[in-house]
């Protein structure tokens, strides 16, 4: 009897393997699980142009201090279904770009706009792009014409780059954590001359470090995707760099060799790093946000099974009532700088017979990379909705700003109600012809919730699970 018992185990435990094999391997033995492969190109520009981010700023770039990157992390889940993810060292992608790029991906690869996500560091030392915050820059015709022969150059760079992402793509496990550091401000409730004395900062803020961590199918690491909720404006001069977040990368490819580390910008829009204005600042925040990831990295990480999910739409998001003809006539003769560019430029579409749009076609993606939902908006979102987004889905989900599109600040209904920069007046920097309407953020956060349905995101709590 006990012989045959054991003749049982060891022909059960046969089986299990077998088994086993078969559905890691799949039937010929292939690996069956996740596949992923990663990519990145130098985008520095190889002359002069005028710099993103500031307004005050009167003549291009003066050399770097380090190089800007575009980088790509390619995924494929165990049943073939593909997502890639882009970074890149720029203050934000306008509309006319990314459609380009996105329209170039679907034609070369196959792959949709749910299929794709690019965010965009909001690094303020980095190229002036076309089409982006039109009425801040005064460059001049030559000025521009370089700018946009750098915009066309970046969109091929950009389609070739994951071409050879997804070329490189390798069996990989793939985990996900959520890490913490703590240097962002929130520059609406705390004054930046006074940061000094002050005891108790104001919120809200959003100080979680998400990641994930890829690695080939024998543990090595390959990459790490890693965010921040912060604005990337410790330095202002006139050399390209990626700020904080190029300082970050850096570090962490220098402490893990032959790794490629990608930032992604969260809702920071509302957020800056305090205090700043030095290199030594930006290389102190970029070790610990390093740090932050490198703590992750070491501990045990949540496994993310092979199966992937994405869901992507365009809402119309509602400006508030439009300026008429004479109004805007009005406000270009009494002002100056970028108001009186704002001005001329939207009176100048009038006259050629552009009306004026009430609202634009704002982006909402959501993923679920295993079971690590991903939340990705376009714009300068402010971290209300990462706080709102996080009471919803729970602390773990991912949220992200600043991908696909960047046209103007998302407020919350508060900060519309409150005005300032991010509520009224940056409208104006973007070219946008009024602030939102007082109900976006309902808009946002709805759709948000049907597209995480789409994508099988669970909300926590709720019975419509």
């Amino acid at each position: 009897m006990m012989k045959r018992s054991r003749q049982f185990t060891v022909i059960a435990s046969f089986w299990i393997l077998t088994l086993l094999s078969t559905t890691v391997y799949g039937q010929e033995g292939n690996y069956k699980d996740w596949k992923a492969g990663v990519a990145s190109v130098v985008i520095t520009p190889d002359q002069p142009i005028w710099m993103a981010g500031y307004g005050d700023r009167d003549r291009p770039s003066e050399g770097k201090i380090m190089d800007i990157w575009a980088k790509a992390l390619a995924l494929q889940d165990a049943d073939g279904r593909q997502a890639v993810l882009v970074t890149a060292d720029l203050v934000g992608i306008p509309k006319r770009l990314s459609d380009h790029v996105r329209d170039q991906l679907k034609a070369k690869y196959n792959l949709s706009r749910s299929q794709i996500a690019i965010n965009t560091s909001h690094t303020h030392t980095g190229p002036v792009l076309s089409d982006a915050l039109v009425s801040i820059y005064p460059v001049n015709a030559r000025q521009q014409k370089d700018i946009d022969q750098y915009t066309d150059q970046l969109g091929e760079k950009l389609v070739s780059l994951v071409g050879k992402a997804l070329r490189s793509m390798q069996p990989a496990q793939l985990y996900s954590g959520n890490g913490v550091t703590r240097f962002q401000v929130n520059r609406r409730n705390n004054a930046e001359a006074t940061l000094s004395s002050v005891v108790d900062l104001n919120g809200p803020n959003d100080y979680a470090v998400p990641v994930i961590k890829v690695t080939d199918k024998n543990g090595k690491l390959m990459a790490v995707a890693f965010g921040y909720a912060c604005h990337n404006t410790v330095l202002a001069g006139y050399k390209w760099s990626g700020d904080y977040a190029g300082f970050a990368q850096a570090e962490l490819e220098k402490n893990y060799p032959g790794i490629t580390a990608l930032f992604l910008q969260g809702c920071g829009a509302d957020q800056n790093p305090l205090p700043r204005r030095t290199v030594e600042l930006a290389q102190q925040y970029g070790k610990e946000l390093a740090a932050a990831v490198g703590r992750m990295l070491s501990e045990d990480m949540k496994p993310l099974p092979a199966r992937l999910t994405t869901s992507y739409s365009e809402i119309a998001l509602p400006l508030s009532a439009l300026p008429t003809k004479a109004e805007l006539s009005a406000i270009a003769e009494t002002s100056s700088g970028y108001k009186k560019r704002w001005a001329d430029n939207l009176v100048a579409r009038m006259n050629n017979g552009q009306a004026l749009s009430a609202s634009y076609p704002y982006p909402v993606e959501v993923w679920k990379i295993g079971d690590q939902p991903v939340i990705i908006l376009g714009g300068e979102v402010v971290v209300g909705y990462a706080v709102e987004l996080k009471r919803i889905f729970g602390q773990d989900v991912f949220v992200l700003g600043y991908s696909n599109d960047v046209m103007a600040y998302i407020p919350t209904a508060a900060i519309l109600r409150e005005g300032g920069y991010e509520g009224a007046s940056s409208q104006m920097v973007y070219g946008l012809p009024s602030p939102w309407r007082a109900d976006i953020e309902t808009l946002i956060l709805q759709e948000v919730l049907q597209l995480a349905k789409q994508s099988e995101v669970p909300i926590p709590g709720s019975k419509i699970n």
